[in-house]
């Protein structure tokens, strides 16, 4: 299996861990990491078309397969051409497995050994999706990254749970493995082990006996604490291979982004600044603004001072508040720009920062510009 991911510069900025800059090469294009991925769930990124993401320099997008399998349905995106066509998009695109819906929503599901059976929350049906469905749907959507079918344990669980859990998850991804694929289509498998640091180290070392073209941390931002994030992080990170990309699933906190790079993450995605522009938040260097507030209604400054998106170059916060207040969907589409620009400028000053040996200082300033802005647990 020929490797599509080059490590081009390290930085050890931990005792034992080296943050990383490289290239991953997928067949709708070469992706720079560290790169955050905006979720795109239905096949679109929530409010923005195509050529907006292009312009903000997203490089890479997200879909869902439990979602698109339901609807509009894996075999009409591949009447269509696939996804990439479907949506308009031309860049890469991974999609998920549907193992985050395992966790997200299982009031609706049934865990048996061979998949999972979802009463579907369109319409109660009842649907089944295993290894081999999930791994069927994204061949027919034709993603440049599969992400093996597993199951997103909750926090807390017991040690007896996260046990069953993790044989599960080793199972099926053997049993991905084995699947066909589409076209250059690269398959990453997953990690799990909850906070146990044996079941995350037998889950990575498993995984890579079977072999993939790169890993994710999984099991995370399911509502732990901040420490055992970074514990279940650094317990998978730890026994996987250094050639392959890693990616950190769900996590968009910006200093969990910079901590998580400091032990050797290279990917990363979170439905974060698109749920944030809808509730009336812009994230800016120094935390969030909460723009619908009664104080911006005659603030006729940008949203973020100094930002060059085309929210904060052409309009004020007192015009995006009026448009959040009266309900106007432009007023989410203009935050929603401003938040993902903000994220691929953070980005990429990360990756130069790396680049020039001095990732140490962008942590040390992104700690001083973001601790303020995070909950009292989380700010130490």
């Amino acid at each position: 299996m020929s490797n599509p991911f080059t490590v081009l510069r390290t930085q050890e900025v931990l005792p034992g861990n080296e943050a990383r800059r490289g290239i991953l090469l997928t067949a709708h294009g070469a992706i720079r990491t560290p790169v955050f991925m905006p979720v795109g769930t239905q096949g679109t990124v929530k409010t923005l078309e195509p050529r907006d993401l292009r312009d903000l320099g997203a490089q890479i997008v997200l879909g869902n397969t439990y979602h698109l399998m339901l609807r509009p349905g894996a075999e009409t995106i591949a009447e269509a051409g696939g996804l990439h066509k479907f949506m308009g998009w031309n860049g890469p695109i991974l999609t998920d497995s549907g193992g985050f819906q395992v966790f997200s929503l299982d009031r609706l599901r049934k865990i048996q050994d061979d998949g999972v059976k979802f009463h579907s929350h369109l319409d109660g049906s009842t649907v089944f999706l295993g290894p081999e469905r999930s791994m069927a749907v994204q061949r027919a959507l034709g993603s440049d990254i599969a992400m093996c079918f597993d199951e997103c344990m909750p926090w807390p669980c017991s040690r007896e749970y996260a046990v069953a859990s993790v044989a599960k998850t080793l199972s099926w991804a053997a049993l991905c493995a084995e699947q066909p694929r589409a076209p250059g289509q690269l398959r990453f498998g997953i990690v799990q082990g909850g906070i146990y640091a044996d079941l995350r180290r037998k889950c990575a070392s498993e995984l890579t006996a079977i072999g993939f073209d790169g890993y994710a941390i999984g099991g995370v931002s399911v509502g732990e604490p901040e420490d055992a994030l970074l514990r279940g992080l650094e317990y998978g990170v730890g026994a996987l291979p250094a050639d392959r990309p890693r990616y950190l699933m769900g996590v968009g906190d910006r200093i969990q982004i910079v901590e998580a790079v400091a032990r050797g993450v290279d990917m990363f995605d979170c439905v974060s600044p698109t749920r944030h522009a809808r509730n009336g938040s812009a994230f800016v260097r120094t935390g969030s603004l909460q723009v619908k507030a009664g104080r911006f209604a005659r603030d006729f400054r940008p949203v973020e001072e100094g930002c060059d998106c085309y929210c904060c170059r052409n309009f004020t916060r007192a015009y995006v508040r009026h448009l959040l207040n009266a309900r106007e969907i432009l007023g989410e589409r203009l935050l929603t720009i401003h938040n993902i620009h903000a994220y691929a400028v953070f980005m990429r000053e990360l990756r130069a920062s790396i680049d020039a040996g001095e990732f140490d200082l962008f942590r040390e300033r992104a700690w001083a510009d973001l601790r303020s802005a995070r909950p009292p647990a989380m700010a130490g």
